[in-house]
């Protein structure tokens, strides 16, 4: 693929925090991640990072992707995913159970949505 064919592929703008490793870096370190498609994503933070280093990435409901660090601009750099991924899984809202904090209330139902006060 062509920089301009991968430019029109799908990508799922947000901001989500993520854990980084990179080959020949020790630690993991913190990233925002800007935007994500299947197969990479844009992010700012963390070490500096050189084209061609082997990275994994700690997503939100999907765990640890390994990829390679494409490009690097600044504070932003891409990863390109070694396996595609579902971007829409990150977007879902994270599983309330038993490891779920006490602070953390669950989602409101409908019923008690429509039972907020407007302001």
């Amino acid at each position: 693929m062509s920089d301009s064919e991968h430019r029109q592929i799908a990508r799922d703008s947000l901001f989500v925090m993520a854990d980084l490793r990179i080959d020949g870096i020790e630690g993991d370190h913190r990233i925002r991640v800007r935007n994500l498609s299947a197969g990479g994503l844009m992010a700012e933070g963390g070490p500096s990072a050189q084209r061609g280093q082997v990275a994994w990435v700690n997503i939100r409901n999907i765990g640890w992707v390994e990829g390679s660090v494409a490009w690097v601009q600044d504070s932003r750099f891409g990863i390109a995913f070694r396996e595609d991924i579902d971007p829409k899984v990150v977007r879902a809202p994270l599983e309330v159970g038993e490891s779920t904090p006490r602070f953390v209330r669950p989602p409101l139902t409908v019923l008690e949505q429509g039972a907020m006060r407007k302001l």
